[in-house]
């Protein structure tokens, strides 16, 4: 009976671990950076809020996009609601570029703008990576 009993606590706590793994997902580009490679890394942290990290690579710099603009704004978009801005992304002269963000949201459509400026409150810029997140 012991025995039983250790085996379903065992296969519990690695039920539990594997749930809490991160998973990769990849981000769809657009015609606008056909080039364009991203991924969002998902994890869970200490309070049960999703870690998202960004990935990108052959991403081009928004200015020199056409028309140019200034940065990319990475946006989270929970069910059923309007899109937060989350930060920007900085690419590098490798192009490539990297950006954090943590939510309390489980279902939720995540996607990068060129946009004029980082506190852009409303998408208005082209769209160049998206992907839906739930976890």
């Amino acid at each position: 009976m012991k025995r039983h009993i250790w085996t379903m606590i065992a296969a519990l706590a690695l039920s539990f671990q594997l749930s809490l793994a991160e998973k990769k997902v990849p981000l769809q580009n657009t015609a606008t950076v056909p080039a364009a490679e991203g991924r969002a890394i998902l994890d869970q942290d200490e309070n049960g809020n999703l870690e998202i990290k960004i990935e990108v690579r052959h991403l081009a710099k928004p200015e020199q996009l056409t028309p140019a603009k200034q940065v990319y704004v990475v946006w989270i978009q929970p069910s059923g609601e309007q899109p937060q801005n989350a930060g920007a992304l900085k690419v590098n002269d490798e192009l490539k570029g990297e950006f954090k963000a943590r939510t309390p949201y489980k279902n939720l459509d995540v996607f990068v703008t060129a946009e004029d400026s980082a506190t852009a409150t409303t998408p208005a810029g082209p769209e160049v990576l998206r992907q839906h997140l739930q976890k």
